[in-house]
């Protein structure tokens, strides 16, 4: 995947954008033919922002991540990142005859880094997100929070510029997932990182993204953006979140009932 690239003013390339999308269509057959799905999406991520992609289900959402991650190929129109991204599922997708440290490990192996080096920085990642000292724990020794945070250390062992990351924490309980709220937007801050988070949940996007992007139904079409500007710390109770969150479910319904009606 193309990385889009400008000259910074002591002459290294620096990334104008950690994601561009650009005229993006997604058809797929079906028993009636063609099916488009996503139809004409333009978005761009800068480079250190979080952006929340929010929807109906069905509306394309996993499917437009899946496109800028590489893993399927957009049926009209362009995708350029920064380097290759980082992917992080709903399901943690753990080895589970590996312990938390090793699947960390795996994903450094891949990228190449030297075995002598590869406990060292497991260690540090895990560390980063507040489980240090579980490198030897087995994936049924941990909580469905701890392998979530497993998941985005293997995820960030990538070093990728990018992290995509599709409903992460939708099957957690809202008291595990509120403090994985926290720990992300922690990290966020810390590394730098662009973020686009797919999400069905308008207070978990408001709570999260600098911008909230929202996707009509069938076929998915940006319909409408919000920037969030917020402070943080955020909590999924504030008022400032709650209003905002109000407005956008306004929308998002209207978009369902407009999709109710073809």
């Amino acid at each position: 995947m193309a990385t889009t690239l400008a000259k910074a003013a002591d002459g290294m390339e620096t990334a104008t954008s950690a994601a561009r999308i650009e005229h993006v269509s997604k058809s797929f057959a079906g028993p009636a033919g063609q099916q488009l799905v996503l139809d004409d999406i333009s978005l761009d991520v800068a480079p250190g922002e979080f952006v929340t992609l929010l929807g109906a289900s069905g509306c394309g959402k996993s499917t437009l991540l899946n496109l800028v991650a590489g893993l399927d190929r957009p049926s009209a129109g362009a995708i350029t990142t920064d380097g290759r991204p980082a992917l992080m599922f709903q399901e943690h997708a753990l080895f589970p005859w590996l312990s938390a440290g090793k699947n960390i490990e795996l994903a450094l192996k891949l990228r190449g880094v030297p075995k002598n080096e590869r406990r060292g920085k497991a260690e540090e990642l895990l560390e980063l997100v507040r489980l240090g000292g579980a490198h030897g724990k087995r994936v049924h020794e941990l909580s469905g929070g701890m392998r979530q945070r497993v998941a985005m250390a293997r995820a960030l062992a990538q070093e990728s510029r990018l992290l995509l990351m599709d409903e992460p924490f939708a099957a957690l309980d809202a008291i595990t997932r509120d403090v994985l709220h926290d720990e992300l937007t922690r990290i966020w801050r810390e590394t730098g990182l662009s973020v686009l988070f797919v999400t069905h949940n308008v207070r978990e996007a408001v709570r999260l993204a600098q911008r909230v992007v929202l996707l009509s139904s069938r076929p998915g079409r940006i319909a409408r953006e919000w920037t969030v500007g917020i402070p943080h710390p955020r909590r999924i109770e504030d008022t400032a979140v709650a209003e905002l969150s109000v407005e956008i479910t306004e929308e998002l319904r209207g978009e369902i009932r407009r999709h109710g009606q073809h």
